[in-house]
């Protein structure tokens, strides 16, 4: 994929190229006419057909119904037109809103005021907006690129009192309500739902009041809950017997509607949710995407705000596009206010990649009942290299009658990890301690294979404590999406610095990506930004230094956002020394 800078602009050439734009805060003053997109496409199918790039700096959907998208130059504009679109000049480009974004983001870290609700990119105005109630002086000086605007109300994560209906319970608690089900590599059941309904680890999950009807468990070992600026998502397994996940949203009195997919949400699309807590089922527009929400006891990034209502008891529950899965509920107002940012959701995509599962979707699928026959056993399984708590491995794949859908692998007879792709990396091993590894793989209908022969491995001589950290489970980066992977670290005192990063994978474009490093602390270290002319392949193992000013102790955490069309890859492994 090749990208095209955009050209400076002189004066007379912008007098021309207003006149055949729709611009900003006026209508158009077209001197001919323009070209004619085509007709009868949705403006979801229109921003399909629209891969993001430098000269376009956002997208919604307008009160006209069509989709209108920010351009900075006349090339830009031309495409938009022929894919359907009407486009809009504007002063920024998407380059400089986040650029502004990232500014304001550091001066939120260092200055976080009482009354401060939500700040991000609004494509409509091309302003980085903050939402605050009350001045914000830190703010002054930035230009008018970045607008305060004052609000009367608060956002907090909801919870509620206990109501008959379609709820579950964490343990004793007040309830919160089902998103989407999804199964993992195994075909084990889950649903997700909000990272703050399941903070605690190991709880017990119920369908009815007073812990009754027990259906599970909420945050297995510990780990299956975010409630931070990574993202407000959690994940309960469904294991108790009697209990079955279905893709059929309770639409609460009208007809099921069945999930046979997810996608992103764009500013403009009608969305609705299904919770617990009347109205219950309830819909709205999409009023901003990609906001940091500031709940008073967190702040959270990347959710997505809309207009619909919404009451405490619904956090958690199914947020949908039609029948696609967009979002899980994550707060609101305390009550329905007659403002645009009512209800808040997680995107709905970037829970099941945290939670490596696989969305439910038709009539049960994955799967298929009928196929029983088991994959053949993965060949030439070999160590790739070995630190002093971690032995990676690489294995040729195995066949299957339909499709290998990953591969488990044992640590003597121990499940370490479960993975996609023909590699991974087992952590948290001894030092100087020779191991056994086998694989198996796996199909969607849940047949395994035998085990592969087994691999010896020795790791390196080290003391306890040390300061390499890996995690080799596989991410497919997929477009337009972020992976997100974390490693804990158990080292002592300070970090080093420069802090090294070694990412390992595959992707076909490596100037779509924005690689970060988030430390314990929250803060961000870039890595990688996105943007250039011309692709190049992700090189097989790349390192990155960065200074550090941060404590060794705690989860590091990996994410790598893809900006481009057309170009996929894969995270196999990232290691950080300390």
């Amino acid at each position: 994929m090749k990208r095209r800078r955009t050209a400076v602009i002189g004066s007379a050439a912008v007098v021309g190229l207003v006149a055949g734009l729709i611009a900003i805060g006026g209508p158009a003053k077209a001197a001919q006419p323009s070209p004619v997109g085509p007709q009868g496409v949705s403006p979801q199918q229109v921003s399909e057909r629209l891969p993001k790039a430098s000269d376009l700096a956002g997208r919604w959907i307008a009160d006209d119904g069509k989709l209108h998208v920010a351009v900075t130059g006349a090339a830009a504009a031309d495409r938009v037109r022929q894919a359907g679109g009407s486009p809009e000049l504007v002063a920024r480009s998407q380059r400089q809103l986040d650029d502004l974004l990232a500014t304001v983001d550091k001066i939120v870290r260092a200055d976080r005021p009482a009354g401060l609700q939500s700040w991000g990119i609004d494509p409509v105005s091309n302003k980085v907006v903050v939402k605050v109630r009350g001045a914000y002086g830190a703010l002054n000086g930035l230009g008018d690129g970045v607008q305060v605007v004052q609000t009367k109300s608060d956002f907090r994560q909801q919870a509620g009192d206990v109501h008959p209906g379609d709820p579950w319970w964490p343990g004793s608690e007040t309830y919160c309500s089902v998103g989407f089900p999804a199964t993992d590599a195994q075909g084990n059941k889950h649903f997700l739902t909000a990272g703050h309904c399941t903070n605690d680890a190991n709880q017990a999950a119920y369908g009815a009041i007073s812990q009754q009807n027990k259906l599970g468990t909420s945050n297995v070992g510990g780990s299956r809950s975010v409630n931070a600026r990574e993202g407000d998502m959690g994940v309960v397994a469904v294991t108790d017997p009697g209990w079955n996940i279905s893709p059929e949203v309770n639409t609460w009195g009208q007809p099921a509607v069945t999930v046979t997919g997810s996608a992103e949400a764009i500013v403009g699309d009608t969305v609705c949710h299904s919770g617990n807590t009347a109205p219950k089922f309830e819909c709205g527009k999409v009023r901003a995407v990609n906001q940091s929400i500031d709940y008073g006891n967190v702040v959270i990034d990347g959710l997505t705000t809309t207009d619909g209502c919404s009451q405490g008891g619904d956090s958690g529950g199914a947020w949908l596009r039609g029948d696609k899965a967009v979002g899980l509920h994550s707060g609101g107002n305390s009550s329905c206010v007659s403002n645009d940012d009512n209800s808040i959701f997680q995107p709905v995509n970037e829970a099941l990649a945290k939670g490596n599962l696989t969305l439910l979707i038709g009539d049960g699928g994955p799967g298929d009942p009928d196929d029983t026959e088991a994959p053949t056993a993965p060949g030439n399984v070999r160590s790739t290299g070995t630190t002093s708590n971690s032995v990676s491995l690489a294995w040729d794949a195995a066949g299957d009658n339909v499709g290998v859908t990953g591969y488990d692998v044992y640590n003597g007879s121990t499940l370490a990890t479960s993975v996609a792709g023909t590699s991974a990396t087992v952590s948290g091993l001894s030092a100087d301690t020779a191991y056994s590894f086998t694989v198996q793989a796996k199909d969607a209908a849940g047949n395994k294979s035998p085990a592969s022969a087994a691999v010896s491995a020795r790791t390196q001589p080290g003391s306890s404590g040390g300061r390499t950290f890996s995690n080799g489970t596989d991410y497919p980066i997929r477009d337009y999406q972020t992976v997100v992977s974390a490693v804990r670290s158990t080292a002592t005192g300070r970090a080093a610095s420069p802090v090294k990063v070694t990412v390992e994978g595959s992707h076909t474009c490596l100037e779509d990506l924005n690689i970060s490093l988030v430390s314990p602390t929250g803060r961000w270290y870039y890595l990688q930004r996105y943007g250039g002319n011309t692709c190049h392949p992700l090189p097989a193992s790349k390192t990155y230094s960065v200074p550090t000013t941060e404590n060794a102790v705690g989860t590091w955490t990996l994410r790598i956002g893809d900006n481009g069309p057309g170009d996929t890859g894969t995270l196999t492994n990232w290691t950080i020394t300390l």
